[in-house]
């Protein structure tokens, strides 16, 4: 993906091979949804039984920058200028990598990335001070003012993947030679836009890039930018191969590519977003918390009383008869647009701790499946066009961190637990993965997604 002088391109419609769908090693299309997003939602689900073998071809889809909210003073001065001295010198310039993900976010990008059809030496010519850097895989520094910024050419060539992606690809129709060149050129780069195009990343050998993906992923969802992070993965079908759990219950909302609408997942991240920001993160405990929690309760809706006791027992150190005691005293109503909840059924104080125990467990339960490679396989089992990956990237680490934050006892709050005190949130320690800071997140996060503020 790449913004040509603020024209947004996104190319998918190259005919692959069935020996491509069986080259990978730990994602397995089956599939060209994998690689964009090739299925209207309509026919994701109608079509299930459909034999996929020899896939359409499809067209090019292009995006105006306009249309996707980009104007040029979210770009750099420094940038325009080389991107403006190349143009003017009859050369192709586009934009790349992270910094289109944070246009298209409405962020300030951090750095820009271009890349040009001019040769290193031709850009070196373009402008007065600039000089090519690096052996391995040269690129140009472009000094201006006191800004760097780099340049790279389609002309230059990196050390080569192991896993030749072009093989097996010939261009659609309307795909002249130049451009199918530039595209197989760009399958050997790193100008994935990270957030809406991380399935570059995917074809390489998981157990060296696990780490990344945990990296990009935590990107996506601890720094406010969740709920537009989880629309875009999913719009552009590469939440499939991330977190497959959660695209199924998208498919089973009836969640279309494009949709505008919400759901209780998107408002749970929305409700977290405002609560975090690119300069006050939260630990990845809390969004792979939310995931296990909703996933568990998307499987069992649950009585909304139910919920409140879990978040109270959590915020307060696993405190269950504390938490029914509490709720029995809540008055406010809950969000019934959402399935996930049932409705209330007036429990009394014994059946209340016994769901809630049986809760806690469930969202343990499906915390192990999201870290479990055979339940991962089989989240999308149900759609055999959708990409299938066993895909597994939350380390132990994390895995237990989450167990704790959803430790909860009849006997009261854990030994040397002190329950938060006041509602202001200490970033530091948030960021930090604070037991503490966490659970009391978390169970914000909660109650304002199921008894929102503004229901009366």
């Amino acid at each position: 993906m790449a913004i040509s002088r603020l024209s947004f391109a996104c190319r998918h419609g190259f005919h692959y091979s069935p020996s491509l769908f069986h080259c990978f090693e730990k994602v397995r299309f089956s599939s060209v949804a994998a690689i964009e997003t090739l299925f209207d939602q309509d026919n994701f689900i109608k079509d299930k039984n459909q034999n996929l073998g020899d896939p359409k071809a499809l067209e090019w889809k292009k995006w105006n920058s306009k249309e996707l909210g980009i104007i040029n003073s979210t770009i750099s001065r420094p940038t325009k200028k080389v991107l403006d001295g190349l143009k003017k010198n009859g050369y192709e310039v586009y934009l790349v990598g992270g910094c289109v993900r944070d246009l298209i976010l409405k962020r300030t990008p951090k750095d820009f990335d271009i890349i040009t059809s001019a040769e290193l030496k031709e850009v070196v010519r373009a402008f007065p001070r600039c000089i090519i850097v690096g052996k391995r895989f040269p690129i140009c520094h472009v000094h201006i003012g006191d800004t760097i910024v780099e340049v790279s050419s389609f002309s230059t060539t990196g050390p080569k993947f192991r896993l030749d992606l072009s093989k097996g690809i010939s261009p659609p129709i309307d795909c002249d030679e130049k451009d199918y060149f530039r595209w197989k050129n760009c399958l050997r780069r790193d100008l994935t836009i990270n957030g809406c195009g991380l399935w570059s990343q995917l074809v390489l050998p998981f157990k060296r890039t696990v780490q990344r993906i945990m990296m990009e992923m935590n990107y996506m969802l601890a720094y406010g930018s969740a709920e537009a992070s989880l629309r875009i993965l999913w719009k552009f079908g590469l939440l499939e191969l991330l977190l497959p759990f959660q695209a199924a219950y998208f498919v089973r909302d009836g969640f279309k590519r494009r949709d505008k609408r919400s759901n209780m997942l998107l408002c749970l991240f929305s409700n977290l977003d405002k609560h975090l920001a690119p300069d006050r993160p939260c630990h990845n405990s809390l969004w792979v918390g939310i995931l296990a929690f909703h996933k568990a309760l998307s499987d069992q809706p649950r009585d909304p009383m139910v919920v409140a006791a879990f978040c109270l027992a959590v915020n307060n150190g696993g405190d269950i008869l504390g938490g029914v005691k509490m709720v029995k005293k809540f008055t406010k109503p809950h969000d019934a647009s959402f399935h996930e909840l049932s409705e209330p059924q007036n429990l009394n104080s014994e059946a209340l701790v016994d769901e809630v125990v049986d809760f806690a467990a469930s969202v343990k339960q499906v915390l192990y499946w999201m870290t479990d490679e055979y339940c991962v396989s089989q989240a999308m089992a149900e759609y055999p066009q959708a990409p299938c990956s066993d895909l597994v990237f939350f380390p132990l680490a994390v895995y237990l961190k989450v167990c704790r934050i959803f430790e909860c006892s009849r006997e009261g709050s854990q030994k040397a637990f002190m329950p938060k005190q006041g509602r202001k949130i200490n970033y530091e320690m948030l960021a930090l993965g604070s037991l503490q800071e966490v659970r009391h997140t978390f169970a914000r996060v909660v109650f304002d997604t199921v008894f929102p503020l503004n229901l009366t």
